[in-house]
């Protein structure tokens, strides 16, 4: 553990959304400060609740329970189990219970210590409790850190899709420890640069690039190399929200690869692969896809896989018939009307949104894998 002497500087990015602004605070060794940090958020409330799960409560609850309580809080915890099969309405609701339990005021906060799912139902809890409590974000996978804690998207997973039944809710502050991620499983690990690639296919090249000469670098956590891709995901995730907070346009741009990723989630019922592994999954069809309707040149999805493989994630795509994947897409909630949207890319940094790609394109392309 880094003591506070040794602390590197944190790298601090606001996120500009006038009265619901807030900082995305990266910092290695920074865990055991958030009782402080909390506090000046809220210098009159005397309550929290921490959310987790079964595998980062054990690792991680007691520090940040000793630092609340250090800084003043009366810190109660609601522990839920592990998985994106448990980000269900009856998980989301064990929340509602520990909230109305702890007798929360509507100016005591949530806090979400975990991965994207417990910050998604954390988050949605919040934005229901009291019709909005505040939360704070303790993302403690990097898939959380790069992606799903920053841009107010809660939400649990339906039967019929993912991420159905949902809030946009902003948190009050992000609060990022890269050093969390040496206690993450190396599979968590591959499944989280997956989203933080994407960042580089959508909108800069030359980020991407970095990821291809850092490879080796990311997987074995090098602090500089980790810190700056922490940071730019952030910055690249931020700059799209704060350009589009509800995704009326661009910020639907940061769904390359999650068309077909969540389809392949589904279809499996949540239990086949990590979210980061259905992206770049999804990420290969659309590249593909990309090239097929003369978008992008030939040899995208050859690079794309080709880091990918490096990375240690999956590349070979499920075999499902074709009906299967239009029907698990047409439940996706990005589609407009009955037409099924992608986020498709003219190059390696450079994505846009088709709405109108046609049926028999897509069936030839579920057909060439």
């Amino acid at each position: 553990m880094t003591t506070a002497s040794q602390k590197p500087d944190a790298h601090i990015y606001r996120m500009e959304l006038g009265p619901r602004s807030y900082d995305i605070h990266i910092q290695p060794g920074c865990l055991d400060d958030v009782g402080a940090a909390v506090r000046r958020l809220f210098p009159e409330a005397s309550r929290c609740l921490v959310v987790s799960n079964e595998v980062v409560a054990p690792l991680y609850l007691d520090r940040v329970r000793e630092s609340l309580k250090g800084a003043g809080w009366e810190a109660h915890a609601c522990i839920l189990p592990d998985g994106e099969r448990y980000k269900t309405v009856d998980t989301w609701s064990r929340i509602l219970d520990a909230l109305m339990e702890a007798r929360l005021t509507r100016r005591e906060p949530v806090l979400a210590l975990g991965g994207g799912v417990v910050g998604d139902m954390a988050g949605f809890a919040a934005a229901c409790y009291r019709r909005g409590v505040p939360y704070v974000q303790i993302p403690t996978t990097l898939l959380a850190q790069v992606d799903s804690s920053v841009g107010g998207k809660t939400a649990v997973n339906h039967p019929h899709g993912k991420n159905m039944i949902g809030a946009f809710w902003q948190p009050k502050l992000v609060w990022i420890d890269p050093e969390v991620l040496r206690t993450l499983p190396q599979r968590e690990l591959r499944a989280g640069l997956a989203e933080a690639v994407k960042y580089g296919l959508i909108r800069d090249a030359g980020f991407f690039r970095f990821a291809e000469e850092q490879a080796d670098a990311l997987l074995n956590l090098d602090a500089d190399a980790m810190s700056r891709l922490i940071y730019e995901s952030c910055r690249h995730k931020a700059e799209i929200v704060m350009a589009d907070e509800t995704e009326q346009g661009m910020r639907a741009l940061l769904n390359l690869g999650h068309t077909f990723g969540h389809a392949i989630e589904a279809m499996t019922h949540y239990q086949a692969w990590l979210h980061g592994e259905a992206v770049a999954l999804g990420t290969r069809m659309a590249a593909r896809l990309s090239e097929r309707l003369g978008h992008a040149p030939e040899g995208t999805e050859t690079r794309i896989v080709a880091l990918y493989r490096r990375l240690g994630l999956p590349v070979d795509i499920p075999a499902f018939p074709a009906d299967a994947w239009l029907d698990a897409m047409g439940h996706d909630k990005k589609n407009i009307s009955d037409a099924i949207r992608f986020v498709l890319m003219r190059s390696i940094g450079d994505a846009f949104i088709a709405d109108d790609v046609p049926e028999e394109d897509v069936r030839e392309l579920i057909a060439s894998y």
